[in-house]
Protein backbone atom coordinates (compact mmCIF):
# COMPACT_ATOMS: atom_id res chain seq x y z
CA UNK A 1 0.00 0.00 0.00
CA UNK A 2 1.13 3.52 -0.76
CA UNK A 3 1.51 6.04 2.04
CA UNK A 4 -1.79 7.80 2.73
CA UNK A 5 -2.79 10.94 4.57
CA UNK A 6 -6.17 11.09 6.31
CA UNK A 7 -7.22 14.73 6.45
CA UNK A 8 -10.21 16.87 7.43
CA UNK A 9 -11.22 14.86 10.50
CA UNK A 10 -11.62 15.48 14.23
CA UNK A 11 -8.95 13.13 15.53
CA UNK A 12 -9.01 11.57 19.01
CA UNK A 13 -5.58 11.62 20.64
CA UNK A 14 -4.54 10.92 24.22
CA UNK A 15 -5.29 14.51 25.27
CA UNK A 16 -8.62 14.83 23.47
CA UNK A 17 -9.91 15.80 20.05
CA UNK A 18 -7.89 17.76 17.48
CA UNK A 19 -9.26 19.21 14.25
CA UNK A 20 -6.00 20.56 12.86
CA UNK A 21 -4.03 17.37 12.28
CA UNK A 22 -3.62 14.85 9.50
CA UNK A 23 -2.91 11.19 10.20
CA UNK A 24 -0.14 9.87 7.99
CA UNK A 25 -0.17 6.12 7.33
CA UNK A 26 3.11 4.52 6.30
CA UNK A 27 1.74 2.10 3.71
CA UNK A 28 2.69 -1.01 5.70
CA UNK A 29 -0.07 -0.92 8.26
CA UNK A 30 1.09 1.60 10.84
CA UNK A 31 0.62 5.24 11.77
CA UNK A 32 3.75 7.09 10.68
CA UNK A 33 3.04 10.54 12.05
CA UNK A 34 0.50 13.14 13.12
CA UNK A 35 1.22 16.33 11.22
CA UNK A 36 -0.35 19.76 10.77
CA UNK A 37 -2.94 19.59 8.03
CA UNK A 38 -1.04 21.90 5.68
CA UNK A 39 2.41 20.41 6.08
CA UNK A 40 4.33 19.91 2.85
CA UNK A 41 5.16 16.24 3.53
CA UNK A 42 1.51 15.38 2.94
CA UNK A 43 1.94 16.21 -0.74
CA UNK A 44 3.91 13.00 -1.24
CA UNK A 45 1.04 10.86 0.06
CA UNK A 46 -2.32 9.93 -1.35
CA UNK A 47 -4.83 12.12 0.48
CA UNK A 48 -8.21 10.96 1.79
CA UNK A 49 -10.59 13.74 2.83
CA UNK A 50 -12.71 12.40 5.70
CA UNK A 51 -15.35 15.10 5.47
CA UNK A 52 -15.03 16.45 8.99
CA UNK A 53 -15.97 13.19 10.73
CA UNK A 54 -14.65 11.83 14.02
CA UNK A 55 -11.55 9.65 13.55
CA UNK A 56 -11.17 7.28 16.51
CA UNK A 57 -9.02 4.30 17.41
CA UNK A 58 -10.69 1.17 16.03
CA UNK A 59 -13.04 -0.60 18.41
CA UNK A 60 -11.89 -3.77 20.17
CA UNK A 61 -14.52 -6.29 21.28
CA UNK A 62 -13.43 -9.04 23.67
CA UNK A 63 -16.74 -10.92 23.55
CA UNK A 64 -18.14 -11.78 20.11
CA UNK A 65 -20.15 -14.99 19.98
CA UNK A 66 -21.22 -14.45 16.41
CA UNK A 67 -22.20 -12.13 13.62
CA UNK A 68 -23.20 -12.15 9.98
CA UNK A 69 -25.47 -15.13 10.60
CA UNK A 70 -22.64 -17.23 12.08
CA UNK A 71 -22.37 -18.57 15.64
CA UNK A 72 -18.83 -19.61 16.57
CA UNK A 73 -20.05 -22.65 18.53
CA UNK A 74 -21.83 -23.94 15.43
CA UNK A 75 -18.99 -23.30 12.99
CA UNK A 76 -15.41 -23.26 14.25
CA UNK A 77 -13.83 -22.77 10.84
CA UNK A 78 -11.51 -20.01 9.65
CA UNK A 79 -14.08 -18.68 7.19
CA UNK A 80 -16.65 -18.51 9.99
CA UNK A 81 -14.28 -16.33 12.01
CA UNK A 82 -13.71 -14.15 8.95
CA UNK A 83 -17.47 -13.80 8.40
CA UNK A 84 -17.99 -12.74 12.01
CA UNK A 85 -15.20 -10.19 11.65
CA UNK A 86 -16.67 -8.77 8.43
CA UNK A 87 -20.07 -8.35 10.06
CA UNK A 88 -18.72 -6.48 13.06
CA UNK A 89 -16.33 -4.34 11.03
CA UNK A 90 -19.38 -2.59 9.58
CA UNK A 91 -19.95 -1.25 13.10
CA UNK A 92 -16.42 -0.07 13.80
CA UNK A 93 -14.88 -3.22 15.30
CA UNK A 94 -11.32 -3.59 14.02
CA UNK A 95 -10.16 -6.14 16.61
CA UNK A 96 -12.12 -8.94 18.28
CA UNK A 97 -12.00 -12.22 20.15
CA UNK A 98 -14.30 -14.87 18.64
CA UNK A 99 -16.05 -16.22 21.72
CA UNK A 100 -16.97 -19.84 22.34
CA UNK A 101 -19.55 -20.41 25.04
CA UNK A 102 -19.51 -23.62 27.09
CA UNK A 103 -18.98 -26.66 24.90
CA UNK A 104 -17.27 -30.03 24.68
CA UNK A 105 -13.48 -30.32 24.76
CA UNK A 106 -13.34 -31.35 21.08
CA UNK A 107 -15.23 -28.22 20.03
CA UNK A 108 -12.94 -26.09 22.18
CA UNK A 109 -9.86 -27.65 20.57
CA UNK A 110 -11.24 -26.98 17.09
CA UNK A 111 -12.02 -23.37 18.03
CA UNK A 112 -8.48 -22.80 19.32
CA UNK A 113 -7.00 -24.38 16.18
CA UNK A 114 -9.23 -22.29 13.90
CA UNK A 115 -8.28 -19.11 15.73
CA UNK A 116 -4.59 -19.97 15.38
CA UNK A 117 -5.07 -20.61 11.64
CA UNK A 118 -7.10 -17.41 11.17
CA UNK A 119 -4.38 -15.29 12.77
CA UNK A 120 -1.69 -17.04 10.73
CA UNK A 121 -3.70 -16.42 7.55
CA UNK A 122 -4.08 -12.72 8.36
CA UNK A 123 -7.85 -12.70 8.76
CA UNK A 124 -8.52 -9.02 9.54
CA UNK A 125 -9.15 -8.14 13.16
CA UNK A 126 -8.66 -11.50 14.89
CA UNK A 127 -6.73 -10.94 18.12
CA UNK A 128 -7.21 -14.30 19.84
CA UNK A 129 -10.00 -16.32 21.44
CA UNK A 130 -12.39 -15.99 24.36
CA UNK A 131 -13.46 -19.25 26.01
CA UNK A 132 -16.53 -18.30 28.03
CA UNK A 133 -16.97 -21.44 30.08
CA UNK A 134 -17.40 -24.37 30.50
CA UNK A 135 -15.79 -23.91 33.91
CA UNK A 136 -18.72 -21.94 35.31
CA UNK A 137 -21.51 -22.19 37.90
CA UNK A 138 -24.87 -23.86 37.20
CA UNK A 139 -26.59 -21.33 39.45
CA UNK A 140 -25.48 -18.51 37.12
CA UNK A 141 -25.47 -20.34 33.80
CA UNK A 142 -27.58 -17.92 31.75
CA UNK A 143 -28.14 -19.58 28.39
CA UNK A 144 -25.13 -21.92 28.74
CA UNK A 145 -25.78 -25.68 28.77
CA UNK A 146 -25.01 -26.96 32.28
CA UNK A 147 -24.47 -30.41 30.80
CA UNK A 148 -21.22 -29.08 29.36
CA UNK A 149 -19.87 -27.78 32.69
CA UNK A 150 -16.81 -29.43 34.21
CA UNK A 151 -13.57 -28.81 36.07
CA UNK A 152 -10.54 -28.88 33.74
CA UNK A 153 -7.78 -31.39 34.34
CA UNK A 154 -4.15 -30.70 33.43
CA UNK A 155 -4.59 -31.88 29.85
CA UNK A 156 -7.65 -29.71 29.24
CA UNK A 157 -5.97 -26.72 30.88
CA UNK A 158 -3.07 -27.14 28.45
CA UNK A 159 -5.47 -27.39 25.49
CA UNK A 160 -7.46 -24.33 26.55
CA UNK A 161 -4.29 -22.25 26.82
CA UNK A 162 -2.53 -23.59 23.72
CA UNK A 163 -3.04 -20.62 21.42
CA UNK A 164 0.47 -19.37 20.68
CA UNK A 165 -0.12 -16.46 18.28
CA UNK A 166 -2.84 -14.45 19.97
CA UNK A 167 -4.60 -13.61 23.21
CA UNK A 168 -6.49 -16.24 25.21
CA UNK A 169 -9.24 -14.99 27.52
CA UNK A 170 -10.94 -17.55 29.76
CA UNK A 171 -14.11 -16.79 31.71
CA UNK A 172 -14.67 -19.08 34.69
CA UNK A 173 -16.30 -19.27 38.09
CA UNK A 174 -13.44 -19.15 40.60
CA UNK A 175 -15.43 -21.11 43.18
CA UNK A 176 -15.65 -23.99 40.67
CA UNK A 177 -12.00 -24.16 39.62
CA UNK A 178 -9.06 -24.94 41.91
CA UNK A 179 -6.91 -21.90 42.56
CA UNK A 180 -3.86 -23.82 41.40
CA UNK A 181 -5.57 -24.35 38.04
CA UNK A 182 -6.22 -20.62 37.75
CA UNK A 183 -2.56 -19.99 38.54
CA UNK A 184 -1.55 -22.54 35.88
CA UNK A 185 -3.74 -20.84 33.26
CA UNK A 186 -2.20 -17.47 34.05
CA UNK A 187 1.30 -18.94 34.01
CA UNK A 188 0.58 -20.31 30.53
CA UNK A 189 -0.27 -16.79 29.34
CA UNK A 190 -4.06 -16.75 29.57
CA UNK A 191 -6.07 -13.81 30.82
CA UNK A 192 -8.60 -15.15 33.32
CA UNK A 193 -11.85 -13.37 34.16
CA UNK A 194 -14.63 -14.20 36.59
CA UNK A 195 -18.06 -14.66 35.08
CA UNK A 196 -21.16 -16.84 35.32
CA UNK A 197 -20.23 -17.20 38.97
CA UNK A 198 -22.12 -17.58 42.24
CA UNK A 199 -18.97 -16.87 44.25
CA UNK A 200 -19.05 -15.15 47.60
CA UNK A 201 -16.89 -12.09 48.13
CA UNK A 202 -14.10 -14.09 49.79
CA UNK A 203 -13.96 -16.57 46.92
CA UNK A 204 -13.56 -13.74 44.43
CA UNK A 205 -10.81 -12.18 46.54
CA UNK A 206 -9.00 -15.53 46.55
CA UNK A 207 -9.40 -15.71 42.78
CA UNK A 208 -7.99 -12.23 42.35
CA UNK A 209 -5.00 -13.25 44.45
CA UNK A 210 -4.56 -16.29 42.18
CA UNK A 211 -4.46 -14.13 39.05
CA UNK A 212 -7.97 -13.13 37.95
CA UNK A 213 -7.56 -10.04 35.77
CA UNK A 214 -11.15 -8.99 35.26
CA UNK A 215 -14.89 -9.65 35.21
CA UNK A 216 -17.03 -10.73 32.27
CA UNK A 217 -20.18 -8.65 31.59
CA UNK A 218 -20.31 -6.99 35.01
CA UNK A 219 -23.64 -7.38 36.88
CA UNK A 220 -24.85 -10.15 34.57
CA UNK A 221 -24.71 -13.83 35.62
CA UNK A 222 -22.88 -13.16 38.89
CA UNK A 223 -23.65 -12.90 42.60
CA UNK A 224 -24.91 -9.38 43.37
CA UNK A 225 -23.78 -6.73 45.83
CA UNK A 226 -25.74 -6.96 49.09
CA UNK A 227 -25.32 -5.32 52.46
CA UNK A 228 -23.93 -8.33 54.32
CA UNK A 229 -22.45 -10.18 51.34
CA UNK A 230 -20.72 -8.04 48.70
CA UNK A 231 -20.66 -10.93 46.25
CA UNK A 232 -18.91 -10.86 42.89
CA UNK A 233 -20.24 -7.42 41.99
CA UNK A 234 -19.02 -5.90 45.24
CA UNK A 235 -15.57 -7.45 44.87
CA UNK A 236 -15.37 -6.22 41.27
CA UNK A 237 -16.34 -2.66 42.15
CA UNK A 238 -14.02 -2.54 45.15
CA UNK A 239 -10.90 -3.89 43.45
CA UNK A 240 -8.75 -1.12 41.96
CA UNK A 241 -6.64 -3.22 39.61
CA UNK A 242 -9.13 -5.43 37.77
CA UNK A 243 -11.04 -4.63 34.59
CA UNK A 244 -14.76 -5.08 33.95
CA UNK A 245 -16.47 -5.62 30.63
CA UNK A 246 -19.93 -4.06 30.40
CA UNK A 247 -22.83 -4.47 27.97
CA UNK A 248 -24.37 -1.04 27.36
CA UNK A 249 -27.52 -1.92 25.46
CA UNK A 250 -30.12 -0.58 27.89
CA UNK A 251 -31.27 -4.16 28.56
CA UNK A 252 -28.53 -6.14 30.29
CA UNK A 253 -27.82 -3.49 32.93
CA UNK A 254 -29.78 -0.46 34.11
CA UNK A 255 -28.00 2.81 33.25
CA UNK A 256 -28.04 3.75 36.95
CA UNK A 257 -26.10 0.62 37.84
CA UNK A 258 -23.58 1.40 35.12
CA UNK A 259 -23.13 4.92 36.46
CA UNK A 260 -22.47 3.42 39.91
CA UNK A 261 -19.76 1.24 38.34
CA UNK A 262 -18.24 4.23 36.57
CA UNK A 263 -18.10 6.10 39.87
CA UNK A 264 -16.61 3.15 41.76
CA UNK A 265 -13.93 1.91 39.38
CA UNK A 266 -10.82 3.90 38.46
CA UNK A 267 -11.04 5.51 35.05
CA UNK A 268 -9.98 3.09 32.36
CA UNK A 269 -11.08 -0.07 34.16
CA UNK A 270 -14.49 -0.37 32.48
CA UNK A 271 -14.61 -1.33 28.83
CA UNK A 272 -17.35 -2.11 26.33
CA UNK A 273 -18.25 -5.55 25.02
CA UNK A 274 -21.19 -6.61 22.88
CA UNK A 275 -21.70 -10.30 23.76
CA UNK A 276 -23.04 -10.30 20.20
CA UNK A 277 -24.94 -13.13 18.58
CA UNK A 278 -25.30 -14.02 14.86
CA UNK A 279 -28.02 -11.47 14.08
CA UNK A 280 -25.51 -8.61 14.23
CA UNK A 281 -24.84 -7.73 10.60
CA UNK A 282 -27.41 -10.26 9.36
CA UNK A 283 -31.03 -10.14 8.22
CA UNK A 284 -32.15 -13.21 10.19
CA UNK A 285 -33.00 -12.35 13.83
CA UNK A 286 -32.75 -16.00 14.92
CA UNK A 287 -30.11 -18.70 15.31
CA UNK A 288 -29.69 -22.17 16.80
CA UNK A 289 -27.78 -22.85 20.01
CA UNK A 290 -27.58 -26.29 21.64
CA UNK A 291 -30.38 -27.38 19.30
CA UNK A 292 -32.73 -24.60 20.43
CA UNK A 293 -33.86 -21.74 18.19
CA UNK A 294 -33.20 -18.36 19.81
CA UNK A 295 -34.49 -15.10 18.42
CA UNK A 296 -34.22 -11.38 19.01
CA UNK A 297 -37.54 -9.69 19.74
CA UNK A 298 -37.47 -5.89 19.72
CA UNK A 299 -33.67 -6.14 19.85
CA UNK A 300 -33.60 -8.34 22.97
CA UNK A 301 -32.18 -11.86 22.65
CA UNK A 302 -33.64 -14.51 24.99
CA UNK A 303 -33.87 -18.27 25.06
CA UNK A 304 -37.13 -20.20 25.53
CA UNK A 305 -36.74 -20.05 29.33
CA UNK A 306 -36.57 -16.26 29.18
CA UNK A 307 -32.87 -15.94 30.01
CA UNK A 308 -30.86 -13.34 28.14
CA UNK A 309 -28.90 -15.15 25.43
CA UNK A 310 -26.22 -12.72 24.39
CA UNK A 311 -27.20 -9.56 22.56
CA UNK A 312 -27.96 -7.97 19.22
CA UNK A 313 -25.62 -5.11 20.13
CA UNK A 314 -22.79 -3.75 17.99
CA UNK A 315 -19.90 -1.61 19.22
CA UNK A 316 -20.93 1.59 17.47
CA UNK A 317 -24.33 1.39 19.15
CA UNK A 318 -22.64 0.69 22.49
CA UNK A 319 -20.58 3.87 22.05
CA UNK A 320 -23.69 5.90 21.19
CA UNK A 321 -25.48 4.43 24.21
CA UNK A 322 -22.63 5.54 26.48
CA UNK A 323 -23.19 9.07 25.24
CA UNK A 324 -27.00 8.99 25.22
CA UNK A 325 -27.81 6.75 28.21
CA UNK A 326 -24.86 7.40 30.50
CA UNK A 327 -24.06 11.00 29.59
CA UNK A 328 -20.41 10.29 28.82
CA UNK A 329 -18.43 12.50 26.47
CA UNK A 330 -17.69 10.87 23.13
CA UNK A 331 -13.96 10.76 23.79
CA UNK A 332 -14.46 8.65 26.94
CA UNK A 333 -17.01 6.39 25.28
CA UNK A 334 -14.57 5.86 22.41
CA UNK A 335 -11.75 4.96 24.79
CA UNK A 336 -14.03 2.43 26.49
CA UNK A 337 -14.37 0.79 23.09
CA UNK A 338 -10.70 0.92 22.14
CA UNK A 339 -7.99 2.10 24.53
CA UNK A 340 -9.27 0.35 27.65
CA UNK A 341 -9.95 -3.08 26.11
CA UNK A 342 -6.50 -2.92 24.50
CA UNK A 343 -5.02 -2.45 27.97
CA UNK A 344 -7.10 -5.30 29.41
CA UNK A 345 -5.87 -7.63 26.68
CA UNK A 346 -2.25 -6.51 27.03
CA UNK A 347 -2.19 -5.11 23.49
CA UNK A 348 -1.88 -1.44 24.36
CA UNK A 349 1.66 -1.23 23.01
CA UNK A 350 0.28 -1.42 19.46
CA UNK A 351 -3.52 -1.02 19.55
CA UNK A 352 -6.10 1.32 21.04
CA UNK A 353 -4.51 4.70 20.31
CA UNK A 354 -3.91 7.02 17.38
CA UNK A 355 -0.19 7.57 17.81
CA UNK A 356 2.99 7.13 15.76
CA UNK A 357 4.12 3.52 15.61
CA UNK A 358 0.69 2.11 16.41
CA UNK A 359 -1.17 -0.18 14.05
CA UNK A 360 -3.46 1.84 11.80
CA UNK A 361 -6.73 0.43 13.14
CA UNK A 362 -9.20 3.30 12.89
CA UNK A 363 -12.91 4.04 12.68
CA UNK A 364 -14.60 7.10 11.17
CA UNK A 365 -17.91 8.28 12.63
CA UNK A 366 -20.17 10.98 11.30
CA UNK A 367 -21.95 13.63 13.37
CA UNK A 368 -24.69 11.13 14.28
CA UNK A 369 -21.97 8.73 15.48
CA UNK A 370 -22.67 6.28 12.66
CA UNK A 371 -19.77 4.39 11.13
CA UNK A 372 -18.59 5.78 7.80
CA UNK A 373 -15.44 3.71 7.40
CA UNK A 374 -12.77 1.62 9.07
CA UNK A 375 -9.12 0.80 8.56
CA UNK A 376 -7.46 -2.41 9.78
CA UNK A 377 -3.66 -2.31 9.59
CA UNK A 378 -4.08 0.62 7.20
CA UNK A 379 -6.38 -1.21 4.79
CA UNK A 380 -9.60 0.76 4.34
CA UNK A 381 -13.09 -0.69 4.22
CA UNK A 382 -15.17 -0.19 1.10
CA UNK A 383 -17.10 2.54 2.91
CA UNK A 384 -13.91 4.38 3.78
CA UNK A 385 -12.75 4.25 0.15
CA UNK A 386 -16.12 5.48 -1.08
CA UNK A 387 -16.08 8.39 1.38
CA UNK A 388 -12.63 9.58 0.45
CA UNK A 389 -12.14 12.41 -1.99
Amino acid sequence: MAARALVNAVVLLDDGFHDDLAVLLDGIGRIEALVPAGQARLQAAEVDDLGGGFLLPGFIDAQVNGGGGVLFNNDTGVEAIAAIGRAHRRFGTTGFLPTLISDDAQVMARAVAATRAAIAAGVPGVLGIHLEGPYIAPARKGTHDAGKFRVPDAAETAMATSLDNGVTLITLAPERVPLDTIRAMVARGAIVAAGHTAAAYGEIRAGLDAGLRGFTHLFNAMSPLQGREPGTVGAALEDRESWCGIIVDGVHVHPGSLRVALAAKPRGKLFLVTDAMPMVGADDPSFALYGEVIAAVDGVVRNAAGALAGSALDMATAVRNCVDLLGLPLEEAARMASTYPARFLGLDDRLGRIAPGYQADLVLLDAALRVRGTWIAGAPSTAARAGAN
